[in-house]
């Protein structure tokens, strides 16, 4: 029987087993996908999470791959309304570290043990001294723990129909990567169109996303590249743009026997604003060092906090994606420029660096620990 077994190999369920290699638990990892997709998706790592990966070896090799974004702007009408300074935050890491999520999969697959990939896991059984995982292709495996690091998709290993209450938000989204001059600032265009996103990527290349109403979108080149130069003022070539909507979800719970809940399985956020994968990773970071204990001795005594902590950071994150996605959309002349004054205001008073916190992550419970 191994001691933990982690379902998922995406880079939450990744950076939860290198985690616990280096700590000495042994560990176990599937995958249902058997190609990790070369996409970039997610792409900004913040700083507590690079400060908990750093345990894992896995922060040197982020840095080595990711470009550093140490400022952002907030733009309306071709004007700068506000910087965001990330390198004046008091971390460890003052920065945005920008990169292909392919790439930090491979970081964290060279530090994790070996996934088992092509296996899916059907069921899982509560037993008295572990969990039985009944697999797709009918073998099974036996664990004194089970992390369910699956996304929505897993949700049902654990929680009944309904248990988890997703709210749909009307508004499409069109994304493309590409080159693009810019250089290692983030810039997110407030008009009254939409919002146009666009931060750096490795390579010369930019991650554009603008807001596309609340209809599908036919042509999402055509869309994205018209949205940009009417947005920004600056014509860009686009070529495999896609669309996406977005949805919040926090479960009631992230802990059910021995098994435990973390990521997008647990919570989904509104990706506008780049929280998402960094709530998945922190869940998991902080919960490593809980999990040798507990499959070794029966010790639980932190994982109540732990579960508390981390639905609170949910929480938290879903209502600073919910402004986001409200500070994101069209609106009129007068709307518009009641929310250009309104931010030109709040950004560059006080409210500024409570803004930079969190947009950084800095009031998330798991950067009080480090970061």
């Amino acid at each position: 029987m191994t001691e933990v077994l982690v379902v998922g190999a995406g880079p939450v369920g990744l950076a939860l087993a290198a985690d616990l290699r280096m700590r000495g638990v042994e560990v176990a990892v599937v995958e249902r996908r058997t190609d990790p997709g070369a996409g970039t998706r997610a792409i900004g790592i913040h700083s507590p999470a690079l400060a908990l990966l750093e345990a894992s070896g896995a922060t040197d090799g982020i840095r080595e791959r990711a470009v550093r974004i140490a400022r952002g702007e907030a733009r309306a009408d071709g004007r700068v309304l506000a910087e965001i300074r990330f390198d004046r935050l008091r971390a460890r890491h003052p920065y945005v570290a920008a990169l292909p999520q392919s790439d930090t999969i491979e970081v964290l697959t060279a530090l994790a043990p070996p996934v088992r990939r092509g296996v899916g896991v059907t069921s899982l059984r509560q037993e008295t001294d572990g969990i039985r995982a009944q697999l797709d292709d009918g073998g099974e495996i036996r664990a004194g723990v089970v992390v369910v690091a699956t996304g929505w998709s897993g949700r049902d290993l654990v929680y009944r129909p309904g248990a988890v209450r997703t709210h749909h938000y009307p508004d499409r989204y069109v994304m493309a990567d590409v080159v693009a001059s810019g250089g290692p600032v983030a810039r997110v265009h407030l008009e009254r169109a939409g919002v146009v996103e666009s931060f750096p990527l490795p390579g010369g290349r930019r991650r554009l996303v603008a807001w596309a109403g609340t209809n599908e979108v036919t042509d999402a080149d055509g869309f994205l590249r018209d949205a940009v130069a009417a947005r920004t003022g600056t014509p860009v070539d686009i070529a495999g743009a896609s669309t996406f909507g977005v949805r919040r979800a926090v479960a009631p719970a992230l802990r059910r026997g021995r098994v435990i809940v973390v990521g997008d399985a647990a919570h989904e956020v509104s990706p506008i604003g780049g929280q998402g994968m960094n709530l998945g990773l922190l869940d998991a970071l902080t919960l490593a060092p809980l999990l040798g204990p507990w499959v070794r001795r029966g010790d639980d005594a932190g994982l109540a906090r732990w579960e508390r902590d981390r639905l609170a950071s949910a929480r938290h994150a879903a209502r600073l994606a919910f402004l986001n996605t409200m500070l994101g959309r069209a609106a009129g002349p007068s709307a518009h420029a009641a929310r250009t004054m309104a931010l030109r205001t709040a950004l560059r008073g006080p409210g500024g660096e409570a803004f930079t916190r969190a947009y950084a992550m800095r009031f998330d419970r798991a950067a009080r620990a480090r970061g």
